[in-house]
């Protein structure tokens, strides 16, 4: 069962049901509080996450993206579309009770087995393809952060230095609470920490990214054919989750304010 928004008294919260239902309000809309923080209404009633909080985010480029997520909401809401809005309720619920540093901890984890540092020893043309392809981006991360990653076909991977951890771990560490917990979304869509550095570094657009951490697969679905269908919503899928986590992070880091504070059907 998935965890979705439903009508309750005084507001709206997360109750277990069915993950979409039926669209329940006409307008959506963003207001500022005076502590600075922006709320989501749906027909004037405060959105509000699956933990019963009040559905705050930290500045109104975020309240706009969100409130447009409800927004272009149809009959039917979709809520496994609303990547923004379950991000959101992930970092006012913190439903693990993790702080920054375990999260930063979680996130250097997939540094160890990392999708791009892993290389396979056959078939050539796949050998290849993985030099081609994946070196150009792990070469421009560790000239960025001025680092040594490496790569390895042996299965316990590269060895990374304990001065590349800790310069990862720093980086990691300027981000706020909120893009942090985007980030380790993305970097846990792509499996590789490489490639969520790169893309969030604006170095990859996220097509770019997806078809990175994809590169086995794609070469073997080229080689021996797939489902068309299933191949293609795995990839909407996959990119649709990885552009939200991205902005997620950018929007999290936003200080700035827009114009626009009302969106209408």
């Amino acid at each position: 069962m998935a965890r979705v928004h439903s009508l309750a008294p005084g507001g709206v919260r997360d109750q277990w049901q069915e993950p979409q239902r039926k669209k329940f309000y006409q307008d959506v809309n963003i207001s500022q509080r005076e502590d600075g923080l922006f709320e989501i209404n749906l027909d004037r009633r405060k959105l509000k996450t699956p933990g019963g909080k009040l559905f705050t985010v930290p500045n109104e480029a975020l309240a706009v993206a969100v409130a447009t997520e409800w927004d272009v909401q149809k009959d039917t809401l979709k809520f496994y579309t609303m990547n923004l809005t379950t991000l959101c309720n992930t970092a006012l619920d913190n439903p693990t009770q993790r702080d920054k540093e375990q999260i930063i901890a979680a996130a250097l984890k997939f540094l160890e087995t990392d999708t791009i540092c892993y290389r396979v020893e056959e078939p050539p043309g796949l050998v290849e393809l993985q030099t081609n392809e994946w070196d150009p981006v792990l070469n421009w991360v560790e000239k960025r952060y001025n680092v040594i990653i490496g790569s390895s076909s042996s299965i316990m991977g590269p060895q990374i230095t304990e001065e590349t951890k800790d310069t990862f771990r720093q980086h990691l560490g300027s981000y706020n609470f909120w893009a942090l917990t985007g980030l380790e979304f993305v970097i846990t869509q792509l499996k590789s920490l490489v490639l969520s550095f790169a893309l969030v570094d604006r170095h990859l657009t996220v097509e770019q990214a997806v078809l990175l951490s994809r590169l086995e697969e794609e070469y073997q679905i080229q080689r021996w054919g797939n489902v068309e269908w299933a191949h293609d919503y795995d990839m909407y899928e996959l990119r649709a989750r990885t552009a939200a986590g991205t902005l997620f992070v950018h929007l999290s880091s936003e200080s700035s304010s827009v114009k626009r504070k009302l969106l209408q059907d």
